[in-house]
């Protein structure tokens, strides 16, 4: 990672802008939640949420160089941070977060070595920085049989809705049709507290 950023540091959007997820996530966010972004990269999505009223915004990634960047580029954004962190620990309280937001993480860890415990690792700390009723929001390439299985372990206590949103059109493949599996992105909203709200009615 710290290779790509050094050779391409151009902003790059991976799978979705805000514009495309906004419908979708506005239902579970608000103006006043403090959001933690993982592996924010220099991904726009932090910047056109907090044009849009989301001013308390934490953006985390594993990459030195694009964390030093990013707090260049937006120091004049109050409640707009950039930490240099790893995703499977997350160094904040208990609790932290109202939302945690992520865009390709999840599906970049269980692209690489060891994915399933580093997924676990990342999961378990996004369940302990959540506030008691907090949400965490994937955003993924990856159909519901390859997501639910991490996504729904009894003790996240999640309740999963699952969305989709269309890819990004790119040149000539708007043909294709909406329902095509190819076509969509999944969000995963995970709504903390919900499931163990469910058993004790």
């Amino acid at each position: 990672w710290e290779e790509r950023y050094t050779r391409d540091p151009e902003p790059f959007d991976w799978y979705q802008r805000w514009a495309g997820l906004k419908d979708t996530l506005l239902e579970f966010m608000q103006a006043s939640h403090s959001i933690l972004m993982l592996g924010a990269g220099n991904s726009r999505l932090s910047e056109e949420m907090y044009e849009d009223g989301f001013q308390n915004i934490t953006n985390i990634d594993i990459s030195q160089v694009v964390t030093k960047a990013m707090q260049e580029k937006y120091r004049d954004k109050p409640g707009m941070s950039y930490v240099q962190m790893d995703a499977r620990s997350i160094d904040v309280p208990d609790g932290n977060f109202s939302v945690v937001v992520d865009k390709a993480t999840l599906d970049s860890i269980l692209c690489g070595e060891g994915s399933t415990h580093n997924a676990q690792k990342m999961l378990t700390e996004v369940s302990r920085v959540l506030t008691p009723n907090g949400v965490y929001i994937a955003v993924s390439h990856g159909q519901p049989s390859y997501r639910l299985t991490y996504l729904q372990r009894p003790e996240f206590g999640w309740n999963v809705k699952i969305y989709t949103v269309q890819k990004p059109m790119m040149g000539m493949t708007a043909s294709l049709s909406a329902d095509d599996k190819e076509n969509v992105h999944y969000v995963y909203v995970c709504v903390k507290g919900e499931t163990a709200a469910k058993e004790g009615s």
